[in-house]
């Protein structure tokens, strides 16, 4: 709890409030009147606060350092009035089942409380002088005459939005699934055009690697919760909306309940598994759904409308789930930070697009875009009437399918004679074959070209850069009538030492 008072601080008295059976370690700061400032003598200092504002911004400032680190209790009292040398001017004390939770939430708390309180320090000098001090910072955080319509004017100077378009995007509440490259332009575009109620889900904590595409973090925030550290940045940005944090993985056991509180859903997710299950839960429940992702300079936007005729679903192209080594990481292939920012602010579109009922004729389309060329691709997503999109399944009680992780592969060694080797990758990145006995094939092609060049009961050794889409193809084949077909594991990165898992 974070109190204001004009009598003087006792730290026994409030350690113990702070102590907690379940803490092994205790942390406090105390701040006293010094004697000088800036190399002149200091008689007395006198502190001001505006206490309404102080009261919430402290009280916020512990509730982000609850949600940060693990600790069990903290409180802060900060003296307002003239104080003498010597006399605590500020109090911090945290407690947690360990000590460097303590120590860093100590830490946080009093650089948030020296930089963000509204409380005005006057210095009295031994010359008779005396001036306020450090209200360069404290001026940033006065009140301020507000206006929310002032806040919103450009936006609704657009015909095709106005006054009553910002009510819709008001009334409207999204889930943001990722905090990371794709949900940090995301979660800045919609708070800053108002969506009344913004829900932020990620489990990840910020790391350094991400920062070069995730600007709404910075270094100091390395270890700390992204979905806390966006939830705070952004109503920051936009103090008229409300913020959901949920710090968890979207995973089986919470996504109905998650997604059932919201209107619109956002995929800003980097694996295969979180983004099946969210196309399976727009199904389901009937929430439309903006899905992108991305590769190196390269990335996808697709929009999924349950109410809307010929809007497939990502079963509707892929029935079973993709594996999550069907494709390189971000780790593994690399990408530019800008490249997110670009197909974040897309998905923002989209979303805002929806919400306003403008049209939205990316619904039943893939749209691939390459940052390097600029070439877009439009390709159709129709809605297979198989799927249980199509067939308007939303049964609270139906269950997920489970994402595919089978392997297939085999060892270098044991490949049989006859086996045909197929070289999966883009010609971009194809050197030389090793043999004149293999053929090159990009994975995309594989179904409409080698029924003219192949058997279906020839074995099939596919071969890609690191064995990723090489395993996912076999795979495919395998359902479509070729049962030889095969992977190389760790492909021609690790030719010479492929080490394969029998199927």
């Amino acid at each position: 709890m974070f109190t204001l008072s004009d009598q003087p601080i006792l730290p026994q008295t409030l350690a113990d409030n702070v102590r907690n059976p379940a803490s092994g370690g205790f942390v406090s700061f105390e701040g006293w009147v010094r004697n000088h400032n800036d190399g002149m003598a200091v008689e007395k200092l006198s502190y001001e606060a505006f206490e309404a504002l102080a009261l919430h911004e402290g009280n916020a400032i512990l509730q982000e350092a609850r949600q940060r680190f693990a600790i069990e209790q903290c409180a802060c009292v900060h003296r307002t009035g003239t104080l003498e040398i010597g006399e605590l001017a500020v109090w911090v004390g945290v407690s947690a089942a360990h000590r460097d939770a303590a120590f860093q939430a100590c830490r946080y708390i009093i650089d948030a409380i020296k930089a963000r309180l509204p409380i005005w320090k006057k210095e009295h000098y031994v010359d008779g002088r005396s001036e306020w001090v450090n209200c360069q910072q404290c001026q940033h955080h006065a009140p301020l005459p507000l206006s929310e319509s002032d806040y919103y004017a450009r936006q609704t100077a657009l015909e095709d939005v106005g006054p009553s378009g910002q009510d819709r995007l008001k009334a409207a509440r999204v889930l943001v699934v990722g905090a990371g490259g794709l949900g940090v332009p995301v979660l800045q575009y919609l708070a800053g055009a108002g969506v009344g109620t913004l829900g932020v889900c990620d489990a990840d904590n910020v790391s350094l690697h991400n920062l070069h595409r995730q600007p709404l973090y910075r270094a100091a925030d390395c270890g700390q919760p992204k979905a806390a550290l966006a939830a705070e940045r952004i109503q920051a940005l936009n103090p008229f909306i409300q913020v959901n944090v949920h710090p968890e993985a979207f995973a089986p056991h919470n996504a109905r309940q998650l997604a059932g509180a919201y209107d619109l859903l956002l995929d800003c997710t980097d694996n295969f598994e979180a983004k099946f299950l969210l196309s399976d839960v727009a199904v389901e429940t009937g929430t439309p759904l903006v899905q992108a992702s991305l590769y190196q300079y390269e990335g996808q936007l697709q929009v999924y409308q349950p109410q809307v005729s010929g809007s497939g679903c990502m079963r509707c192209l892929w029935p079973e789930a993709l594996p999550e080594d069907c494709a390189d990481t971000c780790s593994e292939a690399g990408i530019l930070g800008a490249v997110a920012g670009v197909f974040g602010s897309l998905q923002a579109t989209e979303a805002l697009k929806l919400l306003l009922g403008l049209p939205v004729p990316t619904t039943g389309e893939l749209i691939l875009m390459n940052l390097l060329t600029y070439d877009v691709q439009r390709l159709q997503r129709p809605q297979a009437p198989q799927c249980r999109c199509a067939q308007q399944l939303k049964t609270e009680d139906s269950a997920l399918p489970a994402a595919s992780t089978n392997h297939v592969g085999i060892l270098a060694h044991a490949v049989p004679p006859d086996a045909t080797w197929i070289d999966i990758r883009d010609s971009g990145e194809s050197e030389p074959l090793p043999h004149s006995d293999w053929r090159a094939c990009p994975g995309e092609k594989l179904l409409e070209t080698l029924p003219l060049v192949c058997p279906t009961g020839t074995p099939l050794v596919l071969v890609c850069r690191h064995g990723h889409q090489s395993r996912y193809w076999a795979k495919v084949l395998r359902r479509n009538g070729y049962p030889h077909a095969y992977s190389l594991n760790g492909g021609f990165a690790a030719l010479q030492e492929a080490v394969c898992q029998p199927v």
